[in-house]
């Protein structure tokens, strides 16, 4: 694999740059893709109304005039004549322009039309006319290196390094794909949309190909991986179930089928547990754990947070006051995390509760049978690889609370058995979801007002955590000192973001916890956070920030009890898109809602910054693409083909990828 440094021209300062854009060889360069392309035409100003955005290009008639606004903003202005009309131009800091801005120079200007004034504010300004249509590649960029440039050292190196194709040769002469060199090429150097259009079709399949043949992959091998043999008496987890205070809803009692089945066959197990905030998945989670314990194993359930971890262990010891439960957190002094590490090894735990911690390098289990992740963390191939390094293989079991549409899981989750919880428990209510507009904000003030009257509790929800000079948005500092304003007399008013040290948040959110703190005023962070009964309302303050699935985990931290509760949307924008959530509290419809709208980026989460980290590709878009990749990637790891010479590349590909061997 070619080194960065080994491109001529490029010093240590660039090579920094690229690697703070995730470009760290010559292989990441060239894949490294515009997120969008400009298309730069000229526009027909007869046809221009106020407002346009428009592309012209003349010849300048006077030298330019520059004013000095401050030391760093100034404003030069000039005229230009079309052929068809006289346009004057503005363009702000490009007085370094002028000197080169003669009478007759022909230029090119792209800006807002302003019909009133015959005036273009420009934001580009090229040299020359404009004889064709240009596409332009944008690429994802910093303020140290621009698109241009990364355009412009990626051009330097194309066509000197050859590139794997992925797509089977048979496969490639079905689409009739370009030669990918061509498709890589004509990505960063378009010439016309209809072929960039057939270079990134060929460039995104490849991606979904691989992505399809990754998941089929680990699928087939978890289905040959033997599994841990257990015998349990199904009469004994009945006996607990039964013994609960609270009746499990009959998608519990199939999921918990499912795991029991699972568990007690001698396959791996592999399974996604999904349901809606306030589903009862924990429940399940801890009859499963109780099931790999009757079977004299020990269990690890792995939660995002160390406030999540403490909740799921306190529970736990409630339901099973004769298990050996232990808290695994960056919070013990060395001696006890000591002590608890041998207690691990020698099997003297039953159940271990944590953070990623709990598959650290110095923690050794005696028989570990079971690893639940709860919330947002994928178990990976590379953490199951730790284990494995270690003698272990476990089975696993996921749980999300960001429900997906049952479609796009089966494609997206292949390599995973799917469980899903879609009624909720008897006795809670549905929230009560209310959009609000900015100047609707004193109603909003007496609907909390009225909630603190009855000592309920409230989350109250910023996007930002300080001011910037960039946005109105409300941050966290802004609205504590206008809630103080509001309510200082009659609540005690708290602030959490993701900044503050890990203390400083367990101990505010252990003070709302307890009512000590009424209105609780917070970021996102309190979207996996911590069961508060009493807390019956949540505002949002610039919810169109949020995606629809964010929004509905947040209005999920409030309803968790028989009381009525109320989620208050407080937004001026996208106010269509937001009124899905006044109309149903089903997660499942939001996220299928919020998939078409938004992709998956918010609907996945972590694992769309992981697995599912596509260049080019776009599951919302391509989904059709990606529905004809999963059914090519099965028929190919059955084929003959799949382990021939030609495609030997392929094989070496998907198994550095899943980490198997």
């Amino acid at each position: 694999m070619q080194e960065l440094n080994e491109i001529k021209g490029i010093g240590i300062n660039t090579i920094k740059c690229l690697n703070n854009l995730g470009i760290n060889n010559i292989d990441d360069l060239v894949s490294y893709y515009p997120f969008r392309y400009e298309v730069i035409k000229k526009t027909n100003m007869k046809e221009a109304v106020d407002g346009d955005k428009v592309t012209i290009d003349g010849i300048c008639e006077n030298t330019p005039s520059v004013f000095y606004i401050s030391r760093k903003l100034n404003k030069m202005t000039f005229r230009i004549n079309t052929g068809y009309m006289v346009i004057k131009v503005t363009i702000f800091n490009r007085a370094f322009l002028k000197n080169k801005l003669i009478p007759g120079k022909e230029v090119t200007i792209t800006g807002k039309y302003n019909l009133k004034h015959n005036e273009v504010m420009a934001s580009d300004l090229r040299f020359g006319l404009l004889e064709k249509t240009i596409i332009e590649p944008v690429y994802h960029s910093s303020y140290r290196i621009n698109s241009k440039k990364i355009n412009k050292i990626i051009n330097s190196v194309l066509g000197k390094t050859k590139v794997k194709d992925y797509i089977p040769l048979a496969l490639n002469q079905k689409y009739h794909f370009m030669d990918k060199d061509r498709a890589i090429f004509l990505a960063h150097n378009p010439n016309n949309m209809h072929v960039l259009n057939e270079a990134l079709n060929k460039l995104k399949y490849e991606e979904l190909f691989l992505f399809m043949l990754k998941m089929n992959y680990l699928k087939n091998n978890s289905r040959l991986t033997a599994g841990l043999k257990r015998e349990v008496d199904y009469v004994k987890v009945e006996s607990f179930i039964n013994s609960l205070p609270f009746k499990l809803t009959s998608d519990q009692l199939k999921c918990i089928n499912d795991i029991y089945r699972d568990l007690t066959e001698p396959k791996r197990m592999n399974r996604l547990l999904q349901g809606d905030v306030g589903s009862g998945k924990t429940i399940v989670s801890f009859v499963a754990l109780y099931i790999n314990y009757l079977a004299g194993y020990q269990g690890a359930l792995m939660a995002p947070t160390e406030i999540l971890a403490l909740q799921h262990y306190l529970n736990m010891q409630k339901l099973f006051p004769n298990l050996k439960i232990a808290l695994l957190t960056g919070k013990l002094k060395a001696k006890e995390r000591k002590e608890l590490l041998n207690s691990i090894k020698d099997g003297s735990i039953d159940i271990v509760i944590g953070t990623h911690a709990l598959i650290s390098d110095d923690v050794n289990y005696k028989n570990l049978g079971l690893v639940i992740t709860d919330e947002q963390h994928r178990f990976g191939v590379n953490q199951r690889g730790n284990l494995k390094n270690k003698g272990i293989t476990p089975d696993i079991l996921y749980m999300s609370a960001t429900p997906i549409p049952r479609t796009y899981a089966l494609t997206l989750y292949g390599d995973m058995d799917i469980s899903s919880i879609r009624t909720m428990p008897k006795g809670r209510k549905p929230v009560t979801t209310i959009l609000k507009k900015d100047k609707e904000i004193k109603d909003v003030l007496y609907m909390m007002l009225d909630e603190l009257k009855k000592k309920h509790q409230i989350y109250v929800i910023a996007p930002l955590v300080e001011e910037s000079e960039n946005s109105d948005m409300e941050n966290v500092y802004e609205l504590e000192a206008k809630m103080n304003k509001a309510f200082g007399k009659v609540a005690t008013i708290g602030v959490l973001h993701g900044k503050m040290k890990p203390a400083e948040k367990d101990e505010i959110m252990e003070k709302f916890k307890n009512n000590e703190v009424q209105i609780l005023i917070s970021t996102t962070v309190i979207e996996v956070g911590v069961d508060v009964a009493n807390a019956t309302m949540m505002v949002i303050f610039d919810s169109y920030r949020f995606g629809l699935s964010t929004l509905h985990q947040l209005r999920g931290r409030v309803g968790r009890n028989d009381l009525d509760s109320y989620c208050i949307l407080i937004s001026d924008r996208e106010t269509k898109r937001l009124k899905v959530l006044t109309e149903t509290n089903d997660g499942f419809k939001v996220s299928e809602e919020d998939f078409l709208l938004r992709g998956s980026g918010d609907l996945f989460g972590e694992r769309q910054s992981g697995d599912m980290n596509f260049k080019v590709a776009d599951i919302r878009h391509d989904y059709d693409l990606l529905l004809r990749a999963k059914e090519d990637s099965e028929r190919f790891l059955k084929s003959k083909d799949y382990m021939a010479e030609h495609n030997k590349h392929i094989h070496e590909h998907i198994l550095m990828a899943v980490d198997l061997d």
